[in-house]
């Protein structure tokens, strides 16, 4: 196969696009896009969001210490996408698309959760570490909601029935069908 060399960049996708929800005391709520964020520990359960310096929401996250990971489903496309275009500052974003502020019921964090959000993770700031174009806020997730239609009966979460969208290369994607399970491919056949 042959290969075509390019410098180093941001080729790592597909990526999964998230609405992050975070909010001053006292203040209107805000959201903003992220396409930088993923999973960095299980143990305790840690993920990140790498958000540039002058986005209006980057200064409530240092501040507030605190922040939810709103997973998009396919029906939240064109609201995540508006979400990203326009700046908290000036737009209230929950009203402005008709979304639900909802308050975790436990308390972990002040800020709302998207109630059209199909899962929701709550996060507490750990630390920030400065990169470059943006800051990375690595978290402690202290809270995940879930739509309880995507609870099975195992009491497992069935995120292939909540329409989860990814983002690659400036366009928004269904998530596609399912090819395997982890140790699939190492996995004896089971005798008839």
């Amino acid at each position: 196969m042959a290969k075509k060399s390019f410098p180093g960049n941001t080729a790592l996708s597909p990526l999964p696009v998230v609405m992050v929800s975070c909010c001053r005391t006292g203040e209107k709520p805000n959201i903003i896009t992220v396409a930088w964020t993923g999973i960095i520990n299980s143990h305790p359960a840690k993920t990140y969001v790498s958000i540039r310096p002058e986005r209006y929401s980057h200064d409530i996250i240092k501040e507030t210490g605190e922040f939810v990971i709103n997973l998009t489903s396919s029906e939240l496309t064109r609201k995540c996408d508006s979400c990203g275009v326009y700046t908290g500052k000036k737009v209230d974003k929950f009203k402005k698309y008709n979304l639900t502020p909802e308050y975790p019921e436990n308390n972990e964090v002040s800020c709302p959760m998207i109630g059209e959000s199909p899962i929701s993770l709550c996060c507490k700031v750990d630390r920030i570490i400065p990169l470059g174009s943006h800051d990375m806020f690595i978290a402690d997730i202290v809270g995940v909601y879930v739509d309880e239609k995507l609870i099975d009966e195992n009491d497992r979460i069935s995120y292939e029935k909540a329409s989860l969208i990814s983002y690659v290369h400036g366009g928004y994607f269904a998530m596609g069908k399912k090819l395997g399970t982890f140790g699939y491919s190492v996995a004896k056949k089971k005798k008839k």
